[in-house]
C-alpha cells in the first residue's frame, strides 16, 4: 500500500471555526497537520488542497473598508492569490513542525496555483456566486454603475455582488506540482479552487473575477497528477442518505451508480455535500481503478487502519 499518491481536499472547518484571527486559524491548522501527517507516516505521497471562502470574504471586506485612491481595493483574482499565500504559509509551517516532531525528513511546498477556465463557459453569462458585503438596492445600483459589477438580491438579506463559478479545465502549474511530488515533497496547491485565469487568443493568461468550486478544482488536480486516492474532507465521518431523519443511513462502500441514483433523489444538499459527491464521482469515472473517499479530518486515522468513511468505487 505504500507510496500511493493521495490528494486531500481540506474542508473549511480544518482552518476556521468561529474565530477568524490569524492566530486561531494557525492553531486550527496545527491540529489539522497532526491528522494529515498520519498519511505521510503511512508512506503516502500527499497533495493538499484547501478552501478559502471565509478568508477571501474577510479580505475583500478589509480591502473595501480601506478602499481609496491611494490604497485601492484589489480585484478578486489577487485576493484569492493572497489567501493561497497566507493559508499556504500556515499549513506549510504546521506540517513542517509536525513532521519534525515525528522525525520525518520531508519538505513542504505551497504553490500559488492558476487554474484555467474556459472564457466561453456559460457560467460567465449566468453569474451565481455571491461575494462580499450586503448592500441596499440603491447602494447596489450605484456600485454597479461605478464598477460595472453585477448585483443580485440574496435571500431577502440584501443585494450582493455576484461573480461566475466556471468549471476548471486545466492547471497552469501542473508540471511544477508533479516535479515536487516526484521529489517526495508534500505539496499544498489549488487553494480556494485556485486563481481563475482564461487563455487569451495569443496564449497569454489573464486573471478573471470568478470563484472556482474547490471540490472540482481538487478533482481536476487529482486527475492531472494521476492520484490513486482522492480524499474529500468534510464535517462528518460518512455521507448519509435521508440525513438527519429517523431512517438516515450512512454510506460505507458505495458505487458511482448508487450515488447517481441518490443524486436523482435529491439526497445531497447543493452547495455543501452535492459538489463533494459529484467531484468524487468524476474522479472515479475518469480513473476507474482508483477510489475516492468522503470523510472527516478526525476520521483519517480510522480510514488508514480500517477503511472507515464513505468509500466510492466505480463498480
Amino acid at each position: 500500500m505504500t507510496h500511493r499518491k493521495i490528494v486531500v481536499a481540506l474542508g473549511g472547518n480544518a482552518i476556521l471555526s468561529s474565530d477568524p484571527s490569524a492566530k486561531a486559524q494557525k492553531e486550527a491548522l496545527v491540529q489539522t497537520a497532526k491528522h494529515l501527517v498520519k498519511l505521510i507516516k503511512n508512506g503516502d505521497d500527499l497533495i493538499i488542497t484547501h478552501g478559502n471562502g471565509p478568508q477571501v470574504g474577510n479580505l475583500l471586506l478589509q480591502n473595501l473598508a480601506a478602499d481609496s485612491e491611494k490604497n485601492p481595493a484589489f480585484p478578486l483574482d489577487s485576493l484569492v492569490a493572497m489567501t493561497e499565500g497566507s493559508i499556504g504559509f500556515w499549513l506549510q509551517n504546521a506540517l513542517e513542525n509536525e513532521l519534525a516532531k515525528e522525525g520525518i525528513d520531508k519538505e513542504v511546498a505551497s504553490v500559488v496555483t492558476q487554474v484555467i477556465v474556459d472564457k466561453d463557459d456559460p457560467a460567465f453569462a449566468n453569474l451565481t456566486k455571491p461575494i462580499g458585503p450586503f448592500y441596499t438596492e440603491e447602494e447596489a445600483k450605484a456600485e454597479a454603475e461605478k464598477t460595472g459589477a453585477t448585483f443580485k438580491e440574496d435571500a431577502g438579506r440584501g443585494w450582493r455582488k455576484v461573480v461566475a463559478s466556471p468549471k476548471p479545465v486545466g492547471i497552469k502549474e501542473i508540471g511544477t506540482i508533479r516535479t515536487l511530488l516526484n521529489a517526495g515533497e508534500v505539496v499544498v496547491a489549488a487553494g480556494g479552487g485556485g486563481i481563475p485565469v482564461i487563455k487569451e487568443a495569443d496564449g497569454t493568461l489573464t486573471g478573471v473575477e470568478a470563484v472556482i468550486d474547490k471540490d472540482f478544482a481538487s478533482q481536476t488536480l487529482a486527475e492531472l497528477v494521476d492520484a490513486d486516492l482522492f480524499i474529500v474532507l468534510t464535517g462528518v465521518d460518512y455521507v448519509f442518505v435521508n440525513f438527519n431523519k429517523p431512517d438516515q443511513v450512512k454510506l460505507e462502500h458505495v458505487t458511482v451508480a448508487e450515488l447517481e441514483e441518490y443524486i436523482g433523489q435529491n439526497q445531497f444538499a447543493p452547495g455543501s455535500m452535492l459538489p463533494k459527491v459529484q467531484a468524487a464521482i468524476a474522479f472515479v469515472n475518469n480513473k476507474p481503478e482508483s477510489r475516492a473517499v468522503i470523510t472527516s479530518l478526525e476520521n483519517l486515522g480510522a480510514l488508514i487502519e480500517s477503511e472507515s468513511g464513505t468509500i466510492i468505487s466505480k463498480g
